[in-house]
């Protein structure tokens, strides 16, 4: 399963908006649409959206006339890269990919524009199948880790599944991990309100690989802790600032403050682009704050009465001292902080 796939010459994304129902492929050959695709959820997860980007960048390389000056060329695709920057603020991992395409518009000599296209291309590309790699050693890193415990439940919010990255996943990839060895009893889904991603997404991803899981309502967590049901939780994150605080779907620092009243290890899986080590802590991380219709509405349907208004900050922070331990490729962060983040990540500069 993928979320999204590049022909050569355009890039195909699925719509996860008409998940589990249908299953929607749309091409895109201007960055343009793959900047709106990308801030209208069509294409969701901060890996996922990273990877999008940097095809989208790609596209507008690709647009552009050979007779085009270097100039104009520069010009053009830092607009482009622009565009991409202003669709998700909080997402980190999408300003460490634009970065990294932006290094490659530097090291073009503005002679052959061919040159340039290619390397955009084939630098989408890289970034890409790294993801799925990256995403698989933090599968086998927090899948050995939690498999200490035994077979175990596990608690995941909102989806961190291959249609939130480039493929395989990061907290669901240690899910996987974890099923693979035979470690897994069972997934606890939580519905992920507003835009129930969990309900729509993670439950469709497990279903398709049928690993056993139930879907809850996110009032039901603290219930199905209370009676001993959960064994650990794994969530994903949108970014990390330098002391462990980490942003991540709103709803998930309510059951970090849950899993920690009832002392069940509180565990982030996210790659080393997600942490941003120029944020000291969780206060300065940005808020995107999202359409109040998506509270007051479900599927088109108005659920609220009219004039109330809603709400919607689509991500909230969990202090690092709610976390047990943050797992990225290099390894794992135990009760992370800044000291801790920093011996494990050295320089992490895209």
């Amino acid at each position: 399963m993928n979320a999204l796939n590049w022909t050569g010459q355009s890039l195909r994304l699925l719509d996860q908006r008409k998940l589990p129902h249908e299953e929607v492929w749309e091409e895109f050959t201007q960055p343009a649409d793959v900047a709106d695709a990308i801030l209208h959820m069509k294409v969701r997860g901060a890996p996922a959206i990273a990877a999008a980007a940097a095809y989208g960048i790609a596209l507008g390389g690709l647009q552009l006339p050979a007779t085009e000056s270097a100039a104009s060329v520069r010009d053009k695709l830092e607009r482009v890269c622009k565009q991409m920057a202003e669709t998700r603020p909080t997402a980190v991992n999408l300003f460490w990919v634009i970065g990294r395409m932006k290094r490659v518009l530097e090291a073009w000599d503005g002679d052959n524009l061919n040159v340039l296209k290619k390397a955009l291309v084939a630098e989408a590309d890289h970034i890409a199948k790294e993801d799925i790699e990256i995403n698989r050693q933090i599968g086998r890193n927090g899948a050995k880790l939690i498999a200490r415990r035994g077979r175990v439940a596990i608690l995941t919010h909102c989806n961190t599944g291959s249609l939130a990255t480039a493929g395989y996943g990061t907290a669901l990839g240690v899910i996987r991990a974890l099923h693979e060895m035979g470690r897994l009893a069972r997934v606890f889904v939580d519905e992920t309100r507003p835009y129930l991603q969990g309900a729509r997404l993670t439950a469709y991803e497990l279903g398709q690989e049928n690993i056993p899981h139930l879907l809850i309502t996110d009032s039901m967590a603290a219930y199905y802790m209370q009676q001993g049901a959960i064994d650990a939780v794994v969530v994903g994150a949108d970014r990390i600032a330098a002391n462990g605080d980490t942003a991540n779907k709103i709803g998930t620092y309510a059951v970090a403050v849950l899993a920690h009243h009832h002392r069940i290890p509180f565990y982030v899986a996210a790659p080393v682009s997600t942490f941003d080590l120029t944020i000291a802590d969780g206060a300065a991380i940005p808020i995107e704050q999202r359409a109040p219709e998506e509270v007051t509405h479900f599927a088109g349907v108005r659920i609220a009465p009219e004039r109330t208004p809603a709400a919607h900050p689509a991500f909230d922070v969990t202090p690092h001292e709610l976390i047990q331990a943050i797992i990225c490729e290099k390894g794992v962060i135990d009760r992370p902080d800044r000291e801790k983040i920093a011996t494990v990540l050295g320089d992490i500069r895209p």
